[in-house]
């Protein structure tokens, strides 16, 4: 695991005796499942019961009935949730983790949000001597079932070592960012490549097919000709595409709201982002026409539909 935390942290299972989690989603549910095989006791909650009933047919997770239930007891805590309406409300609201967390535990919020809301939630555990780390995700679903997720990680740099054996079992590479909240920018302005990229790749792929050009040359020739064309984003993502297959890795409202909390930073430095405007404008119109729930990369429909045709093979399904 790549990291630059250097402080010593302890290796055994003596620490933590348990571990909360908050939010079993299609990112949080396989990185609980993969703590509780390690051998750590985990107490989940997520607001759907099915999805806790799934997460209880796991050996070494309990089902818990709220999120405070989940922090009680728990040395560390992770929260893996969907934007910062949600982060406050399990954080700072009634009945919520700030006042259920035991002093001296860690909390981990994995979750993508604007850098405020991580700051506010460090100062509200101030007072109950709990560090509370962010801890932005770097990949999607099959990064969270193989344990590939790549970390980037603000806070305290104690707390950040104390926590590194468990990013370990979750993650492949871990960087500190520095304090409350820096690991939420660095994150922000990551997903301003990645949204930027999407779109690219997307009207690279109907100009192809518009003009008649060899897509499958073309995919060959950024892949591996050594050019700058070239992004893991277009080398994973155009096969799905030429398949048809736009289910969701990564959902495309998700990245609309990354985006726009990425505009939001840049609105609040001062920052012009006439690109990154634009690509929030082609999300938009991808979700309303209903690609919301696919994939990020069914920005492509606005494309398809603008050409004509899909971008899928003819003999694909």
């Amino acid at each position: 695991m790549v990291s630059d935390v250097t402080e010593d942290a302890p290796q055994t299972r003596d620490w933590p005796t348990g571990i909360g989690f908050v939010g079993l989603g299609a990112m949080g549910f396989p990185m609980a499942r993969r703590l509780a095989r390690q051998g750590y006791a985990v107490s989940a909650f997520d607001n759907a019961p099915e999805v806790r009933q799934r997460a209880a047919t796991e050996d070494g997770i309990t089902e818990v009935a709220t999120a405070a239930e989940a922090a009680r007891g728990s040395q560390v805590v992770f929260t893996c949730l969907p934007n910062d309406r949600i982060v406050r409300e399990v954080y700072l609201g009634t009945g919520g983790l700030v006042d259920a967390v035991s002093p001296e535990a860690v909390t981990i919020d994995c979750s993508t949000v604007s850098p405020g809301v991580t700051r506010d939630v460090h100062a509200a555990f101030l007072d109950r001597q709990v560090h509370h780390l962010d801890a932005s995700m770097l990949g999607s679903v099959p990064q969270a079932e193989t344990g590939e997720i790549g970390f980037v990680v603000g806070g305290d740099p104690g707390a950040v070592a104390r926590v590194g054996p468990l990013l370990e079992i979750l993650g492949r590479f871990s960087k500190y960012a520095g304090g409350p909240g820096s690991a939420n920018q660095i994150k922000l302005i990551h997903q301003t490549l990645v949204a930027n990229n999407a779109v690219a790749v997307a009207e690279a792929m109907a100009l192809c097919l518009k003009t008649g050009t060899d897509l499958d040359c073309f995919y060959d020739v950024v892949c591996n000709g050594g050019g700058f064309a070239y992004s893991r984003y277009f080398e994973k993502r155009v096969p799905r595409m030429r398949d048809g297959d736009f289910s969701p890795l990564f959902m495309l409202d998700l990245m609309k709201k990354d985006a726009g909390l990425a505009q939001q930073l840049a609105r609040n430095a001062e920052v012009g982002t006439p690109l990154l405007d634009q690509v929030i404008d082609q999300l938009e119109s991808a979700s309303l026409g209903g690609a919301g729930r696919e994939d990020f990369s069914a920005v492509a429909r606005i494309y398809e539909k603008a050409i004509g045709r899909p971008f899928g093979r003819e003999d694909s399904d």
